[in-house]
């Protein structure tokens, strides 16, 4: 079951990677012309007849459904982490796209991203645990997050720059992680049929926590670098996913020995965070050429792979 559960949300993660390249390409194709909400408009009904716009919407519902039956057959603690190999496929599926080949340093951030990835879940070795959880858990799981992401959120108030991308980044990165143990909640019910997952509170309570972290990134992306939103965004999200795994559905992870190189895989992870955010903002056009358009215009700022 540990083997299905990885496969399916490394293609879940690969899904969500190529659908904000194929939509990325999809944008760069069709030039902001104006502002406002007409403007948008234009441009979102231009965009619906590009086909590389639409297949990457039907990938990005695809990797939604493949998240979903991930976490219905596996742990959230090993789910969550495993979704992180979405930056490693965005740069791959990116450059085989745009025809850019990374250079030496961002393909160390990519190895460094990769290793830290197989170390942390290797000595983690999260157990599987309940598929739903008990309304006590989630008061105590989900007050916690929320009150998490109320502090991050009034602390970044005052700042500026990078501290304030980092945490708005975090703030998001437990919005995420809780929407996907809203929906590993959601599917966990559907053993006992498709109406006691639709009649549950669970659903729909995740499409609204799954809004207010789309909303969040967007505000991280705006305040800062990727190179100070993307490390907090990739750990966040992984190890607040471990937190609510233990407290929801009673998943554990291996402790003692075994911590060392947790920590060595959670630092390598952060590391090849920073380096493929880096890599990306540095080169700053890798992702505004296609085939049919030579680099050198635009300059307009790559977007994370969870922004579409």
């Amino acid at each position: 079951m540990i083997a299905v559960t990885v496969l399916l949300a490394l293609l879940a993660a690969l899904s969500n990677a190529s659908a904000s390249v194929l939509q990325r390409r999809a944008a760069v194709q069709e030039p902001e012309k104006g502002t406002g909400a007409a403007s948008a408009v234009r441009r979102l009904g231009h965009l619906l007849r590009r086909p590389y716009w639409l297949a990457g919407t039907g990938l990005l519902a695809l990797s939604s459904v493949l998240q979903g039956a991930a976490l219905a057959v596996g742990s959230l603690s090993l789910v969550q982490p495993l979704l992180a190999a979405e930056l490693l496929f965005t740069l791959a599926v990116g450059s085989v796209v745009f025809r850019r080949r990374p250079d030496r340093r961002t393909w160390l951030a990519f190895v460094a991203l990769a290793v830290g990835l197989a170390v942390f879940l290797l000595a983690a070795a999260p157990s599987a645990g309940r598929p739903s959880a008990p309304p006590r858990s989630w008061l105590l799981g989900g007050g916690g997050t929320l009150g998490a992401v109320v502090l991050c959120v009034v602390i970044s108030r005052p700042t500026r720059g990078a501290p304030r991308a980092a945490l708005l980044g975090l703030a998001s990165a437990i919005s995420f992680a809780t929407t996907a143990a809203l929906l590993k909640e959601a599917v966990g019910r559907l053993a006992q049929g498709p109406g006691a997952m639709f009649s549950h509170w669970s659903l729909y309570a995740t499409g609204g926590a799954g809004l207010v972290a789309f909303l969040l990134l967007q505000s991280a992306l705006a305040a800062g670098s990727l190179t100070a939103s993307q490390p907090a965004l990739t750990l966040g999200d992984a190890l607040t996913s471990v937190v609510l795994g233990w407290v929801l559905f009673a998943e554990t992870i291996h402790l003692g020995l075994r911590l060392i190189p947790e920590v060595i895989g959670a630092v390598l992870i952060g590391g090849g965070s920073i380096g493929l955010a880096h890599a990306q903002s540095v080169a700053g056009e890798w992702d505004t050429a296609t085939p049919d358009h030579p680099p050198g215009g635009g300059g307009e700022r790559p977007r994370t792979p969870r922004e579409h």
